[in-house]
C-alpha cells in the first residue's frame, strides 16, 4: 500500500520538480519504503511505496513492452489467478501491480474490469498521450484531482494537493453543511473548494491537462435477488468467505487482525482461523471508563475460542485529549466519526507487529446490520421511509444557517439507485455504499492505519461477497428484527462462542462526557476560532459544550471541536500535530 501524486500539464506549462517533492513530503506516511518518479512529456508523477507483496522487485514505477508506465496504491487479490491467464505474458516482477499494466496492454481503457482488490491507479499511455486514473469499486483506496492553472494534479490524499501549492486551501460550503450535519461529505466534491474525488469504480481519462472521458464500474451486480433456499445461500456464503479472505491474507509481510468481538469482525476472525496453521494475531480497544461499552471482555472470549493472540489496547481521555489534533491532522478528507481515536491509537500498537491489517468494514452495508434500515422498513407513520432524517445540528439553534440542502447528495444518490426489482431495503444499501462508506469508514481505516504505515484490508468488501450478500432477498438480511441474519447464522455455526443473535453492542466512545468535563474552556476557544464564529452563535456554542454530557449536545459539541482543529490545520496551516487541544486552538 503506497502514495501516489503527479500532474499531467496542460500545452506550454512544465511541472517543476519542487512540485514533486512537496508531493512526496506531503505523502511520505503513506510509503516510508522507499519512492519513485517519473517524468515523460507533460506528465510528472511521484510514488511513495509501502512494501507488500515482492519487497525485492516490486518497486514503482513500473513500465510494460508498449511503453505504457503505472504507479499504484494497490491491492490486486486475484493477481496470481491473472498470471495464470496471461500465460503468454513474460512478467518482469513478482508484484501484484505488474497485472493491470499487462491487462492494460490487452484491455486499454476497461484494464480495471477483471480486476478484483483495492486500487488507485495512475496509468500513462505515452503513446497516446492519455493519463487514466482509476479507483476499485467500492471506494477503499482513496483517489483526488483538481483541475489547476498547471494542469490536472492528482494525489492519494487531498491536503498533498493543496501542500504543494496546487490548489488554494479554501471551503466548500456545500461540503460543510454536509459535514457538519452528518459527519461525512458525498459525492464527487470535498471539503476542499477546488479538490474532488475520483469516485470508487470510476476510470478517468486525461488528455492536455483536462478530463475528456469517465468510465464507471459497480461494485454490485445488476443481477436480481436470488431465488436461493437457506441451504444453497449459505453455501454460497461460506465458499465466497472463504476465498475472499485466503486472498485478502496473501502477503510478504506479517499480518493480523482488527477484533471488535461483534459480528463483521468476528467472522473474519473465524475464516482466518480456519485458513491458518498459526494464530491469528488480533487487536481489540476497549476503554477503562465506568459505564462505557468495553468490547475486551467478549473479544477475548471469542479470540481465545478462535485460538488467536489476542492483544488489548487500553483508551481513556487522555488518549482522547492527547489524539485529538493528530487525528484531525490526519483526516484530511475530514469525517466527524469519533471512532477514528481508538482506531488511530489501535493502528499505533498493531504497527509494532504487523505491517497488514484486516478488518470487518462493509458488513453492516452489505448484509444490512444497521439499525436505521429496519427503521427505514417501518410505515411512514411510525417513523420510517427515509435514512437520517435529522441532522446533528436541526432543532439546537448553534449555527447560523441550517444547510437546508445538506440531505441533497443523500436524495440524489437515492433516485439513482432507484431501479425495477429493487427493494427499499437494497436502494438504502446502495445509498450507504455510495458515500457513508467510502467517505466515512473506509477514509477513517485508510488514514489512521497510513498514519502509521500500516495497511488496511477489508475482506468483507470483496466483489465475490458481494455477489452473494446483494442477492440475497431482504428475509435473509432482516429477520426476526434484527439484521445481517444470514451472516449471523454461519457465524453462530463457525464460531459460537461469539454470540451471533447477540443484540448490536455498537462502537461507542464517550466524548460527550469528556468534552462536557472541561465544556466551558473547550467551549470559549472553539467559540473564538474564526472558523466557528464564521458559521456559530459563540454564546450558543459556549452553552453547547457545557451541555455536551447530553448525547445530542454531546455530539453537536464534538463535531464542531473536531472541525475546528481540522480547519486550524488544513485550511489556516497551522502544525498541530503534537500539540494540546488548547495550544492548537490557540496557535
Amino acid at each position: 500500500m503506497c502514495g501516489l501524486a503527479g500532474v499531467l500539464a496542460r500545452p506550454g506549462e512544465e511541472v517543476p520538480e519542487a512540485v514533486l517533492d512537496a508531493l512526496s513530503r506531503a505523502l511520505a506516511h503513506r510509503g516510508p519504503d522507499g519512492e519513485g518518479r517519473f517524468r515523460n512529456g507533460p506528465l510528472a508523477m511521484v510514488h511513495r511505496r509501502l512494501a507488500i507483496i515482492d519487497l525485492v522487485t516490486g518497486d514503482q514505477p513500473m513500465t510494460g513492452p508498449s511503453g505504457a508506465t503505472l504507479i499504484a496504491n494497490a491491492e490486486i487479490y486475484n493477481h496470481v489467478e491473472w498470471r495464470r491467464v496471461l500465460s503468454e505474458v513474460r512478467f518482469a516482477t513478482q508484484s501484484d501491480c505488474e497485472v493491470p499494466l499487462h491487462l492494460f496492454e490487452r484491455d486499454g481503457a476497461n484494464f480495471t474490469k477483471g480486476l478484483r482488490g483495492m486500487y488507485a491507479i495512475a496509468l500513462w499511455d505515452r503513446v497516446q498521450e492519455r493519463l487514466y486514473l482509476a479507483r476499485d469499486p467500492f471506494g477503499i483506496k482513496p483517489l483526488y484531482v483538481a483541475e489547476t492553472t498547471m494542469g490536472l494534479a492528482f494525489a492519494s490524499e487531498a491536503q498533498g494537493l493543496v501542500a504543494a501549492g496546487l490548489v488554494e486551501a479554501a471551503v466548500n460550503d456545500a461540503a460543510l453543511g454536509e459535514l457538519l450535519q452528518m459527519q461525512f461529505t458525498t459525492g464527487r466534491r470535498t471539503i476542499f473548494q477546488h479538490v474532488e474525488r475520483v469516485l470508487p469504480g470510476e476510470t478517468i481519462v486525461v488528455e492536455q491537462g483536462r478530463i475528456v472521458e469517465r468510465l464507471r464500474r459497480s461494485a454490485l451486480p445488476e443481477l436480481d435477488s436470488a431465488n436461493w433456499d437457506e441451504k444453497e445461500a449459505m453455501e454460497r456464503l461460506d465458499t465466497a468467505l472463504l476465498d475472499s479472505v485466503r486472498v485478502h491474507e496473501r502477503a510478504d509481510v506479517p499480518y493480523g487482525m482488527f477484533l471488535s468481538g461483534g459480528v463483521d469482525s468476528s467472522t473474519v476472525l473465524a475464516a482466518m482461523a480456519r485458513l491458518d496453521d498459526r494464530p491469528v494475531r488480533a487487536y481489540t480497544v476497549g476503554f477503562d471508563i465506568p459505564h462505557a461499552r468495553d468490547e475486551r471482555r467478549h473479544a477475548a472470549e471469542v479470540a481465545a475460542a478462535a485460538g488467536a493472540d489476542h492483544v488489548e489496547v487500553s483508551f481513556g481521555e487522555d488518549d482522547f485529549w492527547a489524539l485529538l489534533p493528530d487525528v484531525a491532522a490526519a483526516m484530511d478528507d475530514p469525517a466527524a466519526d469519533y471512532a477514528t481515536l481508538p482506531t488511530y491509537k489501535l493502528a499505533r500498537q498493531a504497527a509494532d507487529d504487523v505491517k497488514v491489517v484486516l478488518s470487518g468494514e462493509g458488513g453492516d452495508e452489505l448484509f444490512a446490520g444497521y439499525g436505521r434500515y429496519r427503521r427505514m422498513l417501518r410505515p411512514r407513520l411510525l417513523g420510517g421511509g427515509q435514512l437520517r432524517r435529522r441532522g446533528t445540528f436541526e432543532g439546537l439553534e448553534v449555527l447560523f444557517d441550517g444547510h437546508a440542502g445538506w440531505r441533497m447528495g443523500l436524495d440524489v444518490a437515492a433516485q439513482a439507485f432507484k431501479k425495477p426489482g429493487r427493494s427499499a431495503l437494497q436502494v438504502a444499501q446502495a445509498v450507504d455504499m455510495a458515500d457513508w462508506l467510502p467517505n466515512d469508514l473506509l477514509t477513517k481505516l485508510d488514514r489512521c492505519l497510513m498514519a502509521h504505515g500500516v495497511e488496511g484490508r477489508v475482506p468483507l468488501l470483496d466483489n465475490h461477497v458481494a455477489d452473494v450478500a446483494w442477492r440475497l432477498p431482504d428475509a435473509m438480511k432482516i429477520r426476526k428484527r434484527q439484521g445481517k441474519w444470514l451472516l449471523r447464522s454461519w457465524l453462530d455455526r463457525e464460531l459460537p462462542s461469539a454470540d451471533a443473535f447477540s443484540a448490536k453492542r455498537g462502537f461507542t466512545v464517550p466524548v460527550g462526557d469528556w468534552i462536557a468535563r472541561r465544556g466551558t474552556e473547550i467551549g470559549e476557544l472553539v467559540a473564538a476560532q474564526p472558523a466557528i464564529e464564521a458559521i456559530a452563535y459563540p454564546a450558543q456554542v459556549v452553552r453547547l459544550f457545557e451541555q455536551a454530557g447530553k448525547k445530542r449536545s454531546g455530539f453537536a459539541a464534538w463535531t464542531l471541536l473536531f472541525y475546528a482543529l481540522w480547519h486550524a490545520r488544513h485550511i489556516d496551516g497551522v502544525a498541530t500535530q503534537g500539540l494540546s487541544v488548547e495550544d492548537a486552538l490557540r496557535a
